[in-house]
Parts: structure tokens; C-alpha cells; sequence
């Protein structure tokens, strides 16, 4: 039972940590504190916003599509 309760506890964080990126978007960042420290852009046709909050660091990747009046969050990662 010893050697599972660690295992248990990791497991928990990596599925929290997938959670939350996957409900992380530009919008929430900002809300939460985070500001825009760069922006480039992809030939694919999206851009790459980074945001940062002291001294964390979020990647996230936005695409604008031609009838919507607004950039849309396709997915935010965590920099490591």
C-alpha cells in the first residue's frame, strides 16, 4: 500500500495538469494575472501568444477563422 499511494498522487497531478490545460485559454490567463510577453506567428495561419505570471510561462496557440469575429484558443501548454 506504500509503493501505490505515491503512484496514486502523481497520477492525480498529471490529471489535473491535463485538465486544466485543456481548459486553459488566453481569456482565463488574462483574468488570472497573466500578461502577453511575446506573440509570433505560424505559417499555418495562427499565432503563438506566450503569457507569463512571475516567473510562470504559457504557451498558447490561437486561430482566427473567416466567419468569426474573434481569435479562438485551440490549446495552452505550460513552458518548462
Amino acid at each position: 500500500m506504500r509503493k501505490i499511494a505515491p503512484l496514486a498522487v502523481l497520477a492525480l497531478a498529471v490529471t489535473q495538469t491535463a485538465v486544466s490545460a485543456q481548459t486553459m485559454n488566453v481569456q482565463s490567463l488574462m483574468d488570472d494575472g497573466y500578461t502577453v510577453a511575446a506573440v509570433t506567428t505560424s505559417q499555418s495561419g495562427g499565432a503563438g501568444v506566450f503569457l507569463q505570471k512571475g516567473s510562470a510561462l504559457v504557451y498558447c496557440y490561437v486561430i482566427e477563422t473567416p466567419t468569426s469575429p474573434t481569435l479562438a484558443t485551440q490549446y495552452c501548454k505550460p513552458v518548462k
